[in-house]
């Protein structure tokens, strides 16, 4: 299995604060120096819809040279893709809502548009070499229509599989899975759709680190999290932040799953973290410390 640090991006995407394109490359690469598989570094997106992630194309260029870290950019559509296309990255993340108000709030589209763009992005990446994640918004809960029928997921899954994309992540954008449902929906995915899965948990009602263990033991190869446990959505209303990496990597290293994450080093950056946002940040482990 992988880790996904998505800090730079969703962790940062939504605070009452900017940080400089220069920090957010530097954060990058702490999250490099700890091992961290794959990093999100950025998001290419209209910077007044997101005014915290402008400068995406700065933030990259002022990434160190790393070996093993994979460099990863959101997009929504092609035009995010040919701002991307002209950085060096060589993974794209997709996403779109699988609830019609969510999507059309987030990227003011129908599912199926969004869907659509995706798959139009997945195939220029593709043709230009780059790997492609797709991850479907609001999989176990939406903030405007509630519960979510595992039926519309796996179709999405399925529609977007069929596409051309190899990996689906599954994302409880507002934190109300628990581990059976994603048991099912990650089963599903892998089994029936012939999907690679992961998942992206916010940790708002206490549950992600029990949905992180129900998600592997059910065939999941990516887990996302964020460093400090920062990050929500400014399109959906009540999400906290994502489930902490350094918690993560703290449970699977007590329950024998090797991470390759060196946890000291991600320790030292959530707490650095803290310091560059002045504010404590909620990840336990970086707060407690590790143990023994």
């Amino acid at each position: 299995m992988q880790l996904c640090d998505v800090a730079p991006r969703d962790g940062l995407q939504s605070l009452d604060l900017v940080v400089e394109p220069r920090l957010r490359a530097e954060l990058a690469g702490r999250l490099a120096d700890a091992c961290v598989a794959r990093v999100e570094v950025a998001s290419f997106v209209r910077d007044e819809l997101v005014p915290a992630m402008a400068g995406a194309e700065e933030v990259v260029a002022s990434l160190p040279e790393v070996g093993a870290t994979t460099w990863a950019g959101l997009v929504l559509n092609e035009r995010g893709y040919e701002r991307l296309a002209a950085t060096d990255l060589r993974e794209v993340h997709v996403t779109f809502g699988v609830t019609e108000t969510f999507q059309q709030r987030n990227a003011g589209s129908s599912v199926e548009a969004g869907l659509r763009r995706a798959l139009a992005v997945a195939e220029r990446a593709r043709t230009d070499g780059r790997r492609v994640t797709a991850t479907l918004s609001c999989a176990f809960g939406c903030p405007y229509e509630g519960e979510v029928d595992p039926g519309v997921v796996h179709d999405a899954a399925a529609r977007t599989a069929a596409g051309g994309i190899e990996e689906i992540v599954l994302a409880d954008t507002i934190g109300v899975a628990g581990p059976s449902g994603v048991a099912t929906l990650v089963t599903r995915v892998v089994r029936d759709v012939g999907a690679a899965a992961g998942v992206h948990l916010h940790d708002t009602r206490g549950t992600a680190l029990a949905c992180v263990l129900a998600a592997l033991e059910s065939g999941a190869t990516v887990v996302d999290g964020s460093v400090g446990g920062i990050g929500g959505c400014p399109f959906a209303p009540g999400a906290q932040g994502n489930v902490a990496t350094e918690d993560v990597v703290y449970l699977l290293e007590r329950e024998g799953i090797s991470t390759g994450v060196d946890l000291d080093v991600l320790i030292d950056t959530a707490r650095w973290l803290s310091s560059v946002l002045d504010r404590p940040l909620p990840g336990r482990v970086q707060q407690a410390g590790r143990w023994p």
